[in-house]
Order: structure tokens, then sequence, then C-alpha cells
């Protein structure tokens, strides 16, 4: 029997039956190995050495693996074919050597990108080695996670400045509070559009802008005021104008259809067209995924391999006709400069038709992935272009018309890019015109304009940012957009728009103060290039991990010392306009001078005079972070954060707990960075459940049973005949057996 182990249970029940007897297909469930959550886990005096531990209630699914890895030939390790997936594979293989399992038997590394017997066969068909570069550049980026979280999280949660931080996700809130910063000192300027309502004979009316102006050229902010809107209208005359047609430029123009999807254009036009967040749009497509319905959903590469491109035109020639299909297949330049380009684009696995049975969600997703697909193999649409230069008889102004008409709808039979809508409410027919034809102007419409602010992100344009800056990659955007909202450092309007909250504002200032280069963007991006060159070979992870170590130590040791009262100050300066605008930042109870206040409750406005002057603020409109008691001025003996339902996770004498307020539960396995509410619930709920004992097997020398238990009075235990013994971890049968008796022998 082959062994075949995945990370999903649902593509585990996909693939056994694309392979059948034989095979035995196990999923591990995600990740089955962390760092164990303690100070000194990656060890930079040592060359960054990592201490590891099973991920908590992975233990069962070890078990699993292992037990059907011993009546295996063979075991193939078929995780995700990217940088995490590599990881998941070398972490069960080194877990699998550890327990000796093994011998004499044969261990291959397959990939595929598509879940379909064909590519499934092919793969298997095709073993190779874990990839080590891959490995290492996971290993730089999770001890570099790490070492951020437990050297600067603790100097949040000391000063009750934040929840956590983190090299991708403050960069993500320092977007979005600068671009808040950029509207807040925005000033408007005024400008003027005057347009003039035409015909030609008894045909439609009609639209033309000003352009020119007694010789002068009119450009968007030429028009100022109304005073020279007025100065204008009466230069022209009044309205029934003669005008005649002085120019006439024709010209066929093209458009070309979009790129098939990457993971990052799949989250912005999914936003977009079906208003999903990116960590809808992504669970959506795993499942898309494991069904066999579409490629690998986290890729940042734009190509098709040929075997697609022939089968999506093949299938365009049977159902549009050959004029949509064009002469050669068109080909898509990956704009990321690190995209893996030996995977291909987000793609359906078969063409002939949308899937059927699928509804919510998926069936959305799969519309618009198999619709764009299609339509990326097409044809460019065509369009002719009429522009008409009309002046007025007076010779005073020249006006100008644009008409564009669709003459062959090429890609856009089937798909139309988001933004590519927008564009066609601006086309518009013009009459047949010819240099020389009259034109009467019935009506001048002036309309008064003010610029406008930069728009705030939405995930769409926040997630386009970060991969314009090369920050982040494509596994990780979902999580960084749920990050920042999940931490309360963002939150988003009913236009989908991200505004910082009093938090996001907070942790935005200190970071920019005392971390430059943790929210530096150049600096962030820099370092995916160098776990690009790990994954790549190109630089090994010990050099990689000293070089961002070295100057990010040297930040957290230097902000160990700053006092609170200084950090107070720098925030109030970095948000003083943000705080107080033009309206001043004086108390109105007591006139003294007002600022930032922190407390486990969130930042807040308030008093220098308190105690005696009580006055507070809340900061958003929409915070529940300012209080006006006392006790929003108070800080807590324990750090805490707030997990949901009442539950907190909290830091205290003994170290990490959570609580309910009624009942408080260990969680030393736990960081504030690992730790959930469904976790808390689980311990709450275990608190005073004693574990059910495990069944291991009989032992032949008593005829008794052994068992497994996993809590005790001293920790885990085997247990058998009044013998108990105790252990790490469930042993297997034989290791149970020689631990019983020996420990019989010597009572």
């Amino acid at each position: 029997m082959n062994l075949l182990i995945v990370e999903s249970p649902s593509k585990a029940k996909t693939i056994e039956k694309y392979l059948g007897a034989g095979w035995r297909v196990i999923a591990s469930v995600g990740h089955v190995r962390d760092l164990v959550p303690e100070n000194g886990s990656v060890d930079t005096e040592n060359n960054f050495k990592m201490k590891w531990q099973i991920m908590p209630g992975k233990e069962k699914q070890i078990k699993l693996i292992t037990d059907e890895l011993k009546k295996a030939d063979a075991v193939y390790l078929a995780s995700d074919p990217d940088r995490e997936g590599e990881a998941i594979a070398w972490h069960l293989l080194d877990i699998l050597k550890a327990k000796k399992l093994l011998k004499d038997k044969k261990v291959y590394r397959v990939a595929f990108h598509e879940i379909t017997k064909k590519a499934v066969q092919a793969a298997i068909e095709n073993p190779r080695e874990i990839d080590t570069n891959l490995v290492d550049a996971y290993l730089v980026r999770r001890a570099l996670d790490y070492l951020i979280g437990f050297g600067i999280s603790p100097l949040l949660w000391r000063r009750n400045l934040g929840k956590s931080a983190g090299r991708v996700q403050s960069v993500a809130v320092k977007l979005v509070v600068d671009r808040e910063k950029e509207i807040e000192a925005f000033k408007p300027v005024e400008y003027w559009s005057i347009n003039a309502q035409c015909k030609k004979d008894k045909e439609q009316i009609f639209n033309a802008g000003l352009v020119k102006f007694n010789g002068q050229k009119i450009e968007k902010m030429t028009v100022e005021n109304k005073s020279m809107v007025d100065d204008i209208l009466n230069k022209i005359g009044t309205p029934e104008i003669s005008a005649s047609v002085i120019n006439i430029e024709r010209k066929k123009t093209q458009r070309k259809p979009a790129a098939p999807f990457t993971t990052s254009t799949l989250q912005q036009e999914a936003s977009r067209k079906l208003y999903f967040a990116s960590k809808r749009t992504m669970s959506a497509a795993q499942h898309l995924y494991e069904q066999g319905l579409i490629t690998y959903m986290r890729t940042d590469a734009t190509n098709l391999n040929a075997d697609a491109v022939a089968e999506i035109r093949g299938f365009i020639a049977r159902e549009y006709g050959e004029k949509f299909v064009p002469s050669a297949p068109n080909i898509y330049a990956t704009k990321s400069k690190n995209a893996q380009e030996a995977h291909e684009a987000i793609r359906p696995t078969h063409f002939d038709a949308p899937a059927k049975n699928l509804t919510g969600d998926e069936a959305k997703l799969y519309d618009l992935i198999w619709k764009r697909t299609i339509a990326c193999q097409m044809t460019n649409a065509e369009f002719d272009s009429v522009a008409a230069d009309i002046e007025t008889d007076n010779q005073v102004a020249v006006f100008h018309a644009v008409g564009t008409t669709r003459t062959f709808d090429g890609f856009m039979k089937v798909y139309t890019e988001d933004k590519d809508d927008d564009e066609d409410k601006k086309d518009a027919k013009l009459p047949p015109m010819n240099v020389g034809d009259k034109i009467a102007i019935s009506e001048i419409i002036p309309e008064q304009h003010f610029t406008q602010a930069p728009p705030r992100y939405t995930e769409a344009s926040l997630v386009k940012k970060l991969e314009e800056l090369g920050i982040g990659r494509p596994s990780t955007y979902a999580a960084i957009m749920s990050t920042i909202v999940d931490r309360a450092y963002v939150e988003q309007d009913k236009q989908r728009r991200f505004h910082p909250t009093s938090g996001g504002w907070v942790i935005a200032s200190y970071l920019n103060k005392y971390f430059t280069d943790l929210v530096d963007v150049n600096f962030t991006a820099k370092t995916e290039d160098t776990l690009d060159d790990v994954s790549n070979g190109k630089q090994d992870k010990i050099t990689a991990l000293k070089n961002f170590w070295g100057p990010t130590d040297a930040m957290i040791d230097g902000a160990r010392g700053i006092k609170t009262s200084e950090i107070i100050d720098e925030i109030n300066e970095f948000m003083h306009h943000h705080l107080f605008g033009d309206t001043g930042d004086t108390c109105p109870e007591c006139g003294a001078k007002l600022g930032i206040k922190l407390s486990k409750f969130g930042p807040f406005i308030g008093c220098e005079k308190y105690p005696d002057c009580k006055y507070t603020k809340q900061l958003n409109k929409n915070d529940n972070s300012a209080q006006t008691t006392e006790s929003a001025v108070q800080t807590s003996k324990n750090d805490a954060v707030e997990l949901g339902d009442g539950i907190e996770f909290r830091v205290g004498k003994f170290g990490p707990y959570v609580t309910d307020g009624v009942k408080n539960v260990s969680a030393k396995q736990y960081t504030v960075e690992t730790i959930t509410l469904e976790i808390a619930r689980e311990l709450l709920a275990n608190a005073n459940k004693k574990a059910e004992p495990i069944k291991i097997g009989e032992n032949p020398t008593t005829k008794k049973i052994i068992y497994f238990y996993p809590t005790g009075r001293y920790g885990a235990y085997i247990s058998s005949n009044r013998v108990n013994v105790s252990v790490r971890e469930q042993p297997d049968l034989e290791t149970a057996i020689k631990l019983i008796n020996n420990k019989a022998k010597k009572q």
C-alpha cells in the first residue's frame, strides 16, 4: 500500500477516488508543527536554532498518519505547491524520521497545481526531493515573524499601545493611516467645466466640452471661478449659437482582454464585482480547488499551460465562432518581479461549460474565474472613435466632442473587467459629421467642481497597493486584510473603505517613530526580495536572518528604555491634527491642554489635569475606546486582549491564561499571536473535564489492555493493570508494552 499525505480532508477524498485501490490518502489538516510559543524558541545566539512542537490539537492527526504509515510501503508528501506547502512536507518528514517510522520505506515529494486525475497521476510518476531552498525561505519568514512578535508585542501590551505588530500588517495599517493624513490635510481647489449642448440638423443632441477660448487652450483647472465663467459666457453669446465643424479625426481602436487571474487580481475583482472580502474569496477558491474545479489559487503568475490554452481556443471557436479566436494565443507578462513562472494563473480545470451543482459563493466565484479565463484567449474588442472640433461662428470658442462605437465585441462578448465598465459609461455616439457642417448650440452649461482628496483604500485597492510595492505574497493578502480588521486597527464604512481606528492611529505613530524600518515600505519590500532570494538559492538563511535581525534587535532594545510619557508626547504630535484639527486642544471644562491618553480600554482624549479634571472624549466616531469615568484612565494589572464573547487572554503572575470572568485556565502554550476565540472556548470547556483514555492495545504478558491518558496530575501517562508510566506523547503498542513491563518488574 502507498500512503499519500495532503493538507485538506476534502482534497484527500477527491484524490483517493482518482488513485483507487492500493492507495490511502490522509490530510495533515494544514500545518502540524510550529515554534514553541515561549521566549527563546528562536536562538539568535546559536545560528537561529529553532525549537518546534506538535501544534495543539494535531496529535490525533499525527497518530492517524503514523498508524497508516506502518501499513505502507511508500509515503508521498503531496502538500500544496508553494513555500508553506513545502514547509508542511518538511515538518512531516522530520516528525516521521524522529519517530523512526521510515525504515525500509520510500519517501517521495510530489506537487500538482490542479486536482484532476491526469495531474495527480503525472505528479506521482514524476516525484522530486523536498526543495530545501523553499523550506529555508519558510524558516526565515517564520523566524522573523516570531522574533518581531516576541520582541515588539510585549512592548505594546505593557503600555496599552496595541495587540500586535508584524512585518506586513504594520505596513498595511500605516498605509491606511498615511492615506487618512493626506485626506485630512487636503484642501479642495475650485474649478469649472463648460459644456455645450449641440445638435446637427434633426439629429440627437450631443455634448461637447470647451477646449479653447479667445485662442487660449482651456484645460481642466483653467477656469477657476464663477467670475471667469461669466466672462466666457458673455463673450460666447446668447443661446442658439451658430457653430461649424472645423476638424474631424476618425480612428479605429482596440481593447485587449485582461490577463487571467492571479491571487491578487482575483481578490481585487471579487471585491469589486461580488463585494467579497479577501478572506471570503480565498475560502471559496480553496473549496473550488479541493473539488478539482480550478487550479491552485495562490499564485502570482499569469501564464497558462499549452494544453489549457488549446482547450480554451477550441471552446471559443465552437461556442462563439472562429472570428473570436486570435491567430495566435494571447500571452501575458507577469507584473510581479518575483512571480513563480512555473506556476499557472488561476483557471478552471475544464472549459466546456461552467460547473454545475455549485451554489452560493462558490458558484459566483467560479463563474467569475471561468469567464475571465475564456475571455483572456479571445480577440480584442474593436471601436470606431470620432472626435470633432466645433467653433462658434464668432470664433470666440472651440468645443470638442468625442464619440465611440463598439464595432466588434471580441472578448467583451464574455467578460468585461470592472474598471472597463466605468470607461464604457463614458462612451457616446456622434451623428455623422464632416468639416464645414453647421452645428446649433442650444445651451451652454457651466458646472462647478472641486478637486477631490485621494480615496480611502478598499480591500481591493490596498491589496493592489501592497502588490505594487512588492510587500506580501499571494498566500498572505487575505490574512493581512483579516488581521488588521480583527485587531481593530481599521474599520470599514458602508462603501467598504478602510478608516483607521484610534488604535490604528496609535500603533502607526508608535511604530513610525521607534520602529521606522518595520513600517518602511522599501525595507519591507527588500525583506520580501530577500525571502525570494533564499527561495531561489541566491542567499543562505543564516545570512538573511542576521541581516534582518541585527537592526531590528537594536530597535527593540532602544525602545525598551523609552519612557511612556515620551511615547505619549510623540503620539500626540503625530496625531495632533487628527485629534483637534483647527478647533484647538483646550479642555472645555477647565481650560487645560487636552491630549491622547492610554488605557486597557484603548486610547482616548483626556485632560492633562487628571485626576482633578476627568473630562474625556472619544477619538473615533465608532470607537468604544473612550470612557467618561475614572476607569478609562486606570491601567489593568494584567495585560488583556479581548477575544470575544466576554473571553479574554491575559498574562498574569503565572503566565498566559484565558478567562471568562468566572473561570481562569492556563494557556502557557499560546501567545497573543496564536490564541483564538475557538481555542479559548475549548480550553475553558475542558477545564473541569477529564480527558478520555485512549486504548493502545493488549499487553500479551498480562492479557490486560494498555491505555493512554493525555492529562493527569503530572502530565500524560500510560496505564495497565494498576501500573502507571509517565510519557510525553502517546507511544506505539510495542513501546508501551516495554514501558509497562519494565515498571512492573521494579514494583
